[in-house]
């Protein structure tokens, strides 16, 4: 990969969860909501350790030939990961304070242990005794002979115990803070009117005397480390062993991964940082980051609201669809029409009462569906486990190697076959990445199909806060294509030729190439071409060559990318031609959209694929061509609300500076509101239309 043509997408990852921190320091966005970006983005940064850095980690032993692989130094690479999220530590610090400082004025105040009243000393003792001491288990780290095993994703705290009236050594202890059982706030007792909150992390700190009431220490200090893991997993595809078998031994592998990692408090002194560091044998501190008293700040997404509602976004409530409010029959309705549901401004549930309705009518015949991540609690999973009960063939492809899911997605294929259902696990060296549903249903002496393509998962959880489409069709161009492919995960023949769906790792890479030439071509006959493309990712050195290659033949080229972004844009001589910004808000942009504009004929695609080689080239997805002429306008609403978008936009550029696109001239257009809002104005429509031809009908 030529360095003057791509940013490394490690690199431009950091450039996206800078754009996370933007939202937490902008004052127009709510206090707590603001909080919990600075959750999001210690999220979005413990995963971007254990698998991106885990990776170049990896890659940066392969020496010369890393590069070979990759197009540029992982080293090197590595150096400026490590300088750019120190710096932008030093800003979520900053931001972090502020926040305090904004809560202090509201009268709302975040304490530590030495900052206690008498009445709060109380109250955190009597939490401590009955919630939080049955859950410590200290390691004496003086008298262990053994290496400490730290957990992922957990944080410790290192106590230092002294008797301050004897000349005896100070012994040590590692304490685990128990957040996977106790909340990571403690809301303490208000007074005259002012209300207080504590870390748990600082309940313990305040009680450590009475953990190791035992051994007479009188005085003890108290710092937080949390080391980071390889969590990639290592699955050859040797399927003469159970594939479950070989999740499992992965995921034990995982928990003592390579140290990717290692953040302690900086004010720890000298002697006791030396002492961990030996103790847990970590022989380079490449890895090693100073960082604040707190760590896991991850946690920040449940931070309590103890103020008022509008500290938080305001409830807009799910938008019933136009097509499908007060109706019983919802197959019925896509008989007749194609359906789009726009996460979550559309609700979720109306593809679970899809699942049910399917599962109690008997004339459907079967119901099969890709999972890649369920709700935890999940209804789908429910619902067609009702189905079996109902005398249905379900048919379920559960992909075992979703990222950090393996574990969940192995139970749920367990409880999944004990109800009945045929559960898959894919194909060999693919990933199921494809979000697919098919109803198959006899009518008039037939069999017809009900399809839902998605371009996110099936699950109610992250549907209230992703963006994302699902088509439901009853289109034969589709729906048969649909079975065709399940026909495929579940047997592994050989695969037949698609008209209509474009499907990785078999035709989508070539099509999309194919679709581009398409665009350069009319182009160079100076005729009028446009792409525009929304997506999560674009990484992938063909397509964005590909790009550049349209740009320099004229054709104007619109991307809304929501993460990693290694195109240039606006470079002369290269991509003066295209065009490219970021939305960054409330709701997660996860939806791909593609668009040609085909001589005038645009062609409308819904995908569940970003640009990488691994959608590409490794993964089984799916790109859906959209029919219906409303839907395309619909599509195109959204596209343009985005586009032009001056609140919550930035620009990408190869500067990555993500200024704001702001048109000072114009009116505020904030695209997801005016999306909700859109969608809710087709619905009021829709209920006028209705009324107004009631009310028109003659009495019988």
């Amino acid at each position: 990969m030529e360095k003057s043509k791509f940013i490394p997408k490690e690199i431009s990852w950091l450039s996206f969860n800078a754009r996370v921190l933007q939202e937490a320091e902008n004052r127009d966005v709510p206090i707590i909501q603001r909080i919990r970006f600075l959750g999001i983005f210690n999220s979005n940064l413990e995963e971007y350790f254990r698998i991106r850095v885990a990776t170049l980690y990896q890659l940066s032993s392969l020496k010369k030939k890393a590069k070979q692989i990759i197009g540029y130094d992982p080293k090197r690479v590595l150096k400026t990961i490590k300088s750019t999220v120190l710096e932008q530590s030093k800003i979520f610090e900053k931001i972090y304070n502020e926040i305090i400082g904004e809560l202090a004025a509201r009268k709302i105040f975040i304490i530590n242990e030495n900052q206690l009243n008498d009445r709060q000393k109380e109250y955190v003792n009597n939490y401590f005794n009955r919630k939080v001491h049955n859950r410590l288990i200290p390691f004496m780290l003086n008298s262990i002979r053994c290496r400490p095993v730290l957990k992922d994703k957990s944080i410790y705290l290192v106590v230092k115990m002294e008797r301050t009236d004897s000349g005896k050594k100070p012994k040590y202890s590692l304490i685990e803070i128990p957040t996977a059982y106790l909340s990571r706030f403690l809301i303490l007792p208000s007074t005259d009117g002012k209300k207080y909150i504590i870390f748990l992390d600082d309940v313990i700190r305040f009680s450590l005397n009475s953990v190791f009431s035992m051994f007479g220490f009188n005085r003890y200090s108290a710092y937080s480390i949390k080391l980071t893991r390889d969590c990639e997993i290592d699955v050859d595809q040797d399927f003469s062993e159970s594939m479950i078998k070989k999740i499992s031994k992965s995921l034990r592998k995982r928990k003592k991964g390579a140290a990717v990692r290692f953040m302690y408090d900086a004010q720890m002194p000298e002697d006791m940082l030396d002492f961990i560091i030996t103790k847990l044998k970590m022989t380079t501190r490449e890895t090693f980051m100073p960082g604040g008293r707190y760590h896991n700040l991850m946690d920040l997404r449940d931070f309590p609201n103890i103020g008022p509602d509008d500290w938080e976004y305001e409830k807009l409530p799910p938008i019933p669809h136009r097509d499908l409010a007060g109706r019983m029959r919802i197959l019925s309705v896509i008989r007749k029409k194609d359906i789009m549901l726009y996460y979550p401004y559309n609700s979720f549930d109306v593809f679970i009462d899809m699942l049910r309705e399917a599962a109690m009518d008997p004339k459907v015949d079967s119901i099969k569906i890709t999972i890649y991540r369920a709700a935890k609690r999940s209804s789908v999973l429910n619902a067609l486990i009702n189905a079996v009960k109902n005398g249905k063939r379900v048919t379920v492809i559960v992909e075992l190697q979703a990222r950090f899911d393996e574990e969940a997605n192995i139970n749920w294929a367990n409880k999944l076959r004990e109800e009945g259902v045929f559960v898959h696990y894919g194909v060999p060296g693919l990933k199921v990445h494809s979000k697919l549903c098919l109803i198959t249903r006899r009518e008039k002496n037939t069999l017809a199909h009900y399809a839902a393509v998605a371009t996110g998962n099936f699950n109610e959880d992250t549907a209230k806060i992703y963006c994302d489409h699902c088509l439901l069709t009853s289109n034969p161009k589709i729906t048969t294509e649909v079975y065709r492919l399940f026909d495929y995960l579940e047997s592994m023949y050989k695969l037949k030729k698609f008209n209509n769906l474009i499907v990785s790792p078999f035709d989508m890479r070539e099509t999309l190439v194919r679709l581009i030439d398409n665009e350069i071509s009319r182009a160079l006959k100076k005729e009028k071409a446009a792409i525009t493309i929304k997506l999560n990712n674009l990484v992938d050195p063909q397509i964005i060559k590909k790009l550049y290659e349209a740009s320099s033949a004229g054709v104007p080229v619109r991307i809304i990318a929501r993460a990693m972004f290694s195109l240039k844009p606006g470079e002369e001589g290269m991509s003066e031609n295209i065009q490219a910004i970021s939305i960054v808000d409330r709701f997660l942009e996860h939806s791909r959209i593609f668009v040609f504009h085909n001589g005038g004929e645009e062609l409308y695609f819904i995908s569940s694929a970003d640009f990488m080689q691994r959608n590409l080239d490794k993964r089984v997805e799916v790109i859906c061509p959209i029919y219906d002429k409303q839907l395309q306008s619909e599509l195109q609403t959204l596209l343009d609300l985005q586009w032009h978008d001056n609140v919550k936009s930035r620009n990408l550029k190869s500067s990555q500076l993500n200024e704001y696109i702001r048109d000072n001239g114009k009116q505020e257009l904030r695209s997801q509101y005016a999306m909700y809002q859109y969608l809710l104005e087709l619905n009021t429509k829709k209920e006028t239309e209705e009324t107004s031809r009631n009310r028109k009908k003659p009495e019988k």
